[in-house]
């Protein structure tokens, strides 16, 4: 096999590798190596006499399965199955979801916005405002993220929160769930959920795919949420040869039910776990990894250990205190231009912000300097308008139940059906799927029929053409049939940009039909359902503009990490929360381990945000990196960890205060924080933690 030599790892990889039997757990720090170690792994299991067809390798995200492939590729390897946990539960589900009863298998996958949609028009329904969407995903997203019965949750939570609208809620979940699969739809969490519930109720087909694979390999094991560990202990259970690659350090996504306890519940759950570290880091000079260390060794839910490197000690990172945003997002633009003038492509720079809301100075910065740039953590390519109309289009030719994409498309291009037309419209159709009753001699009767007439001829035409016309011919012709492209034409910048953009899908069906013999339009629909923001990151040319949670897993010559203020990073929220600290503390350690050569990070002294003008405090990750903060400083010794800390934060305030909250009345400062900023103020109410910076109190007279 090319380029497979097990010479080539360094001896905590190797040690790992030549562990095949049994579970194994690979704490694996950024940077380390860890898809080397898989792909190599895969690749002595084969020389081991293997077959690619008994081993499956788990990634997150599309673009780490694409490099997969592709390095495996490289190394004259082919046949093993390797994709997202999405991906392979779609395969499965594609193949038995007729099991449970009320889907086919030619199911729709949708995504977040048509799930907002779904619950507003629910509330509605119900009688409750928009507002309460929030509380209603909270509760949906704890069900789907543990794999619980909707019943069984809520009957639990009643017995201990008295919350009247509850039983709303449990009603609005169980007709969200009902809509779903009138339409033969699942969203993203479905996926996972529907195929546990084939493994844990169909033995037959569990037996299928835990028989077939002799070898596990799970990669970024500490962002698994509970479904998907269920998942992965079914699938091993035959064999029992599960490899997983993790680092708690990097677990950011606990929002969306990502859980890094699983990296420890490794040991409950399986006997005679092997583990082995990788702390060798081959990306980051030594003064990136000095401040990766020193802020990440203030957690204290982590398994311990030490990124170190034989590189160099590189260049020392640089503070900018900045006057403001804008001031903030000229440094950076300028540090850039200066730097691509020394050699540096667009391309070799991240600018990491915790909330995308910071973007705005950034991106009139760049243009100033005209830098190209592309903003990340924004709409997906796939979430714009034109592009959802074109999908929704194709989607009702593979599942004739989706009448959440038929009505999105029903008066597009105008056909003078509104709002009114079709709540008649469903009336009319009862109990059968619109688009069912649309295609029915039925409709003749109905008084929309001339105004759909054509639709419906259309529909019918295409409904033939998929089965002999190619996949990208199919699209564009769809896109003609039914005059998409006319509808949206027009001079002005935005109609310019929408036909641009469909220009551009059109492409990617074309680059997905080469790389996929034989698809159809069903595999390329699923496959750009599951496609993320991230998967795009790093084309030529331009400067990656991001939140952090959109480049994990990336790596960039040049890192700018901006917005450091308390509030800011860290949000204001996690004071008040250990582990939300925890995790803004892991996301800080993500943005570092980033670079690659250079690393910059700035504050401001005030900033204008959500409406108005605000002085700042730096955040406390300055202190905690062990830098040596001075104002447009640049930080160039290579033993700046022992520098001198941070002065605190003065409020004015001290332990025994008497103080006036407008919400909470008179109450006293039991406790302050060692940096100054966060008090425990014992009120009538309770007991509150209050950011001093901005709590708006008022110091009484004894």
């Amino acid at each position: 096999m090319n380029g497979f030599d097990i010479e080539s790892l360094n001896e905590q990889q190797k040690e790992a590798l030549l562990c095949t039997e049994g579970v194994v757990l690979v704490t694996a720090g950024a940077g380390s190596g860890k898809t080397r170690l898989l792909t190599h792994r895969i690749c002595y299991l084969i020389d081991k006499g293997v077959s690619p067809y008994n081993i499956l390798a788990i990634t997150f995200t599309n673009k780490a399965t694409n490099e997969m492939k592709t390095r495996l590729e490289g190394m004259g390897v082919h046949g093993v199955w390797i994709s997202t946990f999405h991906s392979m539960c779609v395969r499965i589900l594609r193949e038995h979801i007729d099991c449970i009863g009320g889907y086919t298998k030619n199911f729709t996958i949708i995504g977040d916005t048509d799930r907002d949609k779904i619950l507003k028009d629910l509330l509605k329904k119900s009688s409750l405002e928009d507002e309460e969407k929030d509380k209603v995903e909270v509760h949906l997203d704890n069900i789907k993220n543990k794999g619980l019965d909707i019943d069984d949750y809520f009957e639990a939570l009643k017995e201990y929160q008295k919350d009247k609208t509850l039983n709303v809620i449990q009603k609005i979940c169980h007709e969200y769930e009902e809509y779903l699969q009138k339409n033969n739809a699942l969203d993203f969490d479905d996926l996972l959920n529907k195929t546990l519930f084939l493994f844990n109720n169909f033995k037959e087909i569990l037996n299928i795919y835990a028989n077939r694979f002799d070898y596990i390999l799970v990669d970024e094991f500490q962002d698994t949420n509970l479904v998907q560990y269920k998942l992965i202990k079914l699938l091993c259970g035959v064999h029992k040869n599960l490899f997983v690659v993790g680092d708690e350090d990097q677990c950011i996504y606990s929002w969306r039910g990502a859980n890094f306890e699983n990296i420890f519940n490794l040991n409950k759950d399986f006997e005679d776990v092997k583990v082995f570290k990788l702390e060798r880091n081959y990306r980051s000079t030594k003064n990136i990894l000095t401040l990766a260390n020193n802020v990440i060794k203030n957690n204290k839910e982590r398994l311990d250990k030490n990124l170190w490197t034989e590189k160099d000690s590189g260049d020392g990172p640089v503070v900018y205190t900045a006057f403001d945003e804008r001031d903030e997002a000229m440094f950076v633009a300028k540090t850039i231009e200066d730097l691509a003038c020394e050699g540096y492509s667009y391309n070799d720079f991240a600018v990491l912000m915790r909330v995308n809301a910071l973007s705005r100075a950034l991106e009139e910065g760049f243009l100033s300097y005209q830098i190209p740039y592309k903003l990340y953590g924004g709409f997906k390519f796939y979430e714009r308008a034109e592009i959802k109309l074109i999908l929704a289009y194709l989607s009702i030719f593979v599942n004739p139940r989706d009448d959440i994409s038929l009505l999105k498309i029903i008066n597009f291009p105008k056909r003078g059906i509104g709002d009114a037309g079709i709540l008649n419209l469903q009336a009319e159709a009862g109990d059968s799927s619109l688009l069912d009753y649309l295609l029915s001699d039925k409709l003749k009767f109905s008084k929309y029929h001339a105004k759909l007439e054509k639709f419906v001829e259309n529909i019918k035409k295409m409904q033939q053409n998929l089965k002999i016309l190619p996949l990208f011919d199919f699209v564009k012709k769809v896109i003609e049939i039914f005059e998409i492209d006319k509808a949206l034409a027009g001079k002005d910048e935005d109609s310019i940009s929408k036909l641009a953009n469909i220009d551009s899908l059109l492409s990617g069906v074309q680059e997905y039909m080469n790389d996929n013999d034989g698809a159809t339009l069903e595999d390329y629909l699923a496959e750009v359902m599951l496609k993320t923001d991230s998967d795009q990151i790093q084309e030529n040319g331009v400067v990656t503009l991001s939140t952090i949670h959109s480049v994990k897993g990336l790596e960039f010559k040049v890192v700018f990490v901006v917005g450091l203020e308390e509030g800011m990073f860290p949000l204001a929220r996690a004071s008040f929360s250990k582990a939300e600290m925890e995790e803004e503390r892991r996301l800080m350690y993500v943005a570092i381990t980033r670079a690659e050569e250079r690393i910059y990070l700035s504050y401001t002294a005030k900033r204008f945000l959500y409406g108005k003008s605000s002085f700042q405090t730096p955040s406390r990750f300055l202190s905690e990196l062990g830098i040596v903060d001075k104002k447009r400083t640049k930080i160039v010794s290579n033993d700046f960890v022992a520098g001198e800390k941070e002065e605190v934060f003065s409020s004015g305030f001290q332990v025994g205060d008497k103080v006036f909250h407008s919400r909470f009345g008179e109450g006293q400062i039991v406790d302050i924080s060692q940096d100054g900023l966060v008090a425990d103020i014992q009120f009538d109410v309770g007991k509150k933690s209050l950011m001093l910076n901005m709590a708006k109190l008022e110091k009484l007279e004894d």
